[in-house]
């Protein structure tokens, strides 16, 4: 692996440390993004049990808050609640810009190197090849060891810099769906809440919407 490193001259260093932020991302986000973490399972439920008890203090909210990203929406409907149904929904949507674009995080940086690294790559085959058609004007085609070096540089670049694109834009796209299925998730719980807190939804469909989603 050394030599592979040292033949693919100096494009191979910014290769690596492209690889070394796609394998931190990627489980920093899979960490992150973990369905139980961001929608927990029955906290819906256990608002709706708050509210019907009359438990929602100002303790209460802050702890909803830091729960999780569903939480935070949650608490800032249930915050202004007592404003009307429209601006209920505007504090709910205003919140989940926030919270999806923390769920967001470090997506740019992985689109980015999945879009670079093949150009790192190319940018290898070129210097490498530079090299060759150098080494053959100055020397002729005799020195076999220059042309070779010259032609494993630029392979060994291209084929590094495509095996570190493919895993990060595979990942890019796997960590977006997983986004956009945990903003749905969101979406329905606080629509659910809102409907229920004005009289548009079933207080049962609140209560059981938990049971429904971990079964």
């Amino acid at each position: 692996m050394y030599d592979l490193v040292v033949a693919g001259g100096w494009l191979m260093l910014p290769l690596i440390l492209c690889s070394m932020a796609v394998v931190v991302i990627s489980i920093e986000r899979f960490i992150a993004l973990r369905a139980n973490k961001v929608t927990p399972d029955n906290l819906l439920a256990q608002v709706w049990s708050w509210l019907k008890n009359e438990e929602v203090t100002a303790e209460k909210l802050l702890e909803l808050r830091n729960s999780s990203p569903l939480g935070r929406i949650l608490a800032a409907g249930l915050s202004n609640s007592s404003h009307g149904r429209e601006v209920m929904r505007d504090s709910i949507e205003e919140a989940a810009t926030q919270v999806v674009h923390k769920l967001e995080r470090y997506l740019s940086p992985l689109g980015t190197i999945a879009a670079i690294t093949p150009l790192i790559g190319l940018l290898g085959t070129v210097v490498g090849m530079i090299k060759v058609f150098t080494a053959i004007m100055l020397q002729g085609t005799g020195n076999a060891s220059i042309l070779a070096g010259g032609i494993s540089e630029a392979l060994i670049t291209t084929a590094a810099g495509l095996s570190v694109a493919i895993p990060a834009l595979i990942f890019h796209r796997y960590f977006e769906r997983r986004i956009d299925s945990l903003v749905v998730t969101m979406e329905d719980q606080a629509i659910k809440l809102v409907d229920a807190l004005h009289g548009d939804r079933p207080a049962s469909e609140v209560q059981g919407s938990a049971k429904g989603k971990s079964q």
